[in-house]
């Protein structure tokens, strides 16, 4: 649940620092607002970049298992040998796990 934001904080900058925390509001993929409320209140900020890549390349392959197993189901396919599938989940979670490594 959201809580409503009904409080205003008035700062004074620099064009230059103004333009650098909407820049960085931007590659944490954040409003200024949360950005500044995170950074004020200590949280930590991760950007972990890649992800867009790698979750694009899980979803094509949760399809193709769907349909593999959709086939499998019909009884229109027996067989499949899964060399290609399992080398390619290996080189995703390969990825994954450099991913969160780095975030680490």
């Amino acid at each position: 649940m959201q809580k409503k934001k009904t409080e205003i904080i008035t700062a004074r900058m620099t064009p230059a620092d103004k333009k650098a925390i909407h820049q960085r509001a931007k590659a944490a993929d954040m409003t200024v607002t949360d950005y500044l409320t995170t950074c004020a209140l200590g949280k930590k900020i991760i950007r972990v970049d890649g992800l867009d890549d790698l979750l694009s390349d899980l979803k094509a392959q949760g399809r193709n298992l769907n349909r593999l197993t959709t086939l499998a189901n019909m009884g229109r396919i027996s067989v499949l040998r899964g060399d290609d599938l399992i080398s390619e989940y290996t080189r995703l979670c390969d990825t994954l796990g450099s991913l969160v490594q780095e975030v680490r």
